[in-house]
């Protein structure tokens, strides 16, 4: 690890640099599953970058109360509609017993996202005879009539097929009278194999399969075709629509509010600056106090900061006020690894050990502790991602991003260069360590001495 950790921070303080100040840097996107590529930015959310807030009320439906169990599927739906507008992290949340709130950072057609959001959507199963239909092609339903609509789905769910093993998507169709969705597709696949039978939603085209064999009992099987059966991403995909592609209650807008995209850049300027201030002050208190390991603690929080910020780029972590103020506390806990290992190395120079051995124990003895700190903030920031609300979840994110690079900083960054700067002859004296000259043995390896040999030893 000593010969790897120089070329280790080195690598990866260079692509973070270009990370950082590469504007329209591109990066292949495997989120998207496609191929396609994402310009690598740094996103901000809605209190810093303004966008829209709206918030919807369920409806009761047939004189029915909506659920809490149909607002989760209502918020799964919308955040799944708003997903493909290119909204960057859209948060949706459920509030009281009929309330889902929509913000959408940096939104810029407002009408759209709202047509998109507010309609309740309808499935249908469409036949189409000997017409081939691809995924996303809208149909003129007038032209092409459903059969039945989705309110005659019981179930979906991913299935294997038995056969060749790949992933199928299987759903079951109520059978509880002449007119129910089974009896209608048991009729009408008995008459029509080999021909298209399309699943739309709002028009799209969702899937358009062959009816390859009768199926009289309503227990459906989509396979695709191949092998290799439907990739895992899909398959999810349309048991969702098929499921949720319909919202089970209507909702209307309450209200909306359009955030200023200005008050988001005063919240970010006074946010930049009071983190500009703590890390200034920092590091000051770090030089005055620590000398030279404090100058390499002060280029190990800068190299913390530039690699920080690279990884918020990559992921990408949509930046909040909250979050910002998880990174600032990561900051003070990268400084804190510090101490505790240069506290420890002065305490060692005093028993009179040389400077190299010191070093090294005030890294190995510190080891203990800085884990044990790191490791219950670990827990805590993963236990407020898995249950907090959006905003906890943010602050939660940017501070174990924070913790980890933290340790890689303060650990191998730091340890890396001070084993440098140990072995050079300018940097063997008392006050560069605060420490007075009685306090300090300066070894040479041209110059040993003997207390320095035993305590080593």
């Amino acid at each position: 690890m000593r010969r790897a950790g120089p070329a280790l921070i080195l690598l990866i303080g260079v692509l973070a640099l270009i990370i950082d100040f590469f504007p329209g840097l591109k990066l292949p996107d495997f989120a998207a599953g496609d191929g396609s590529s994402r310009v690598v930015e740094t996103k901000l959310g809605l209190d810093l970058k303004g966008g829209l807030r709206v918030e919807y009320q369920a409806l009761p439906k047939d004189g029915v109360q909506p659920t809490r169990e149909a607002l989760g599927v209502i918020k799964d739906i919308i955040e799944r509609r708003v997903n493909t507008t290119g909204v960057s992290e859209p948060v949706v949340v459920v509030q009281g017993d009929d309330r889902v709130v929509i913000e959408l950072p940096g939104i810029s057609d407002v009408d759209s996202v709202r047509r998109l959001v507010g309609q309740t959507g309808r499935l249908d199963f469409v036949p189409l005879g000997t017409t081939q239909a691809t995924k996303g092609q809208v149909l003129d339903l007038k032209e092409f009539p459903p059969l039945f609509s989705g309110d005659q789905l019981e179930s979906a769910a991913v299935g294997r097929d038995q056969q060749r093993g790949g992933l199928t998507v299987t759903f079951v169709l109520k059978n509880d009278g002449p007119q129910s969705g089974g009896q209608l597709f048991a009729k009408y696949t008995a008459e029509h194999i080999g021909q298209y039978f399309a699943i739309v939603l709002d028009g799209a085209v969702i899937s358009a399969p062959v009816i390859q064999n009768s199926i009289p009992n309503g227990q459906v099987e989509i396979s695709a075709g191949n092998l290799a059966g439907f990739p895992a991403k899909e398959a999810n995909e349309l048991v969702t629509v098929l499921k949720f592609g319909s919202l089970p209650f209507p909702i209307k807008e309450l209200s909306s509010e359009q955030i200023s995209a200005t008050l988001g850049e005063q919240f970010l300027n006074q946010s930049l600056l009071a983190g500009f201030i703590g890390i200034a002050l920092v590091i000051t208190f770090m030089l005055l106090y620590y000398r030279l390991p404090g100058i390499v603690a002060a280029f190990a929080l800068i190299y913390y900061t530039i690699v920080v910020l690279a990884i918020f780029r990559l992921i990408p972590v949509t930046l909040t006020l909250a979050g910002i103020a998880g990174f600032v506390l990561s900051v003070g806990m990268a400084v804190d690894a510090n101490i505790l290992i240069f506290e420890r190395m002065k305490e060692e120079l005093r028993l009179g050990k040389s400077l190299p051995a010191a070093v090294e124990a005030g890294f190995n003895r510190a080891w203990n502790s800085i884990l044990d700190s790191n490791v219950s903030s670990l827990i805590t920031a993963t236990i407020l991602y898995a249950f907090g609300s959006s905003v906890i979840r943010g602050f939660a994110l940017v501070l174990i991003i924070g913790v980890l690079t933290s340790m890689f900083s303060a650990i191998v960054v730091t340890r890396s260069i001070m084993r440098v700067l140990v072995r050079q002859d300018w940097a063997r004296r008392a006050r560069l360590f605060g420490l007075r000259d009685e306090e300090f043995v300066a070894v040479t390896p041209q110059r040993p001495m003997r207390r320095a040999l035993r305590a080593d030893v």
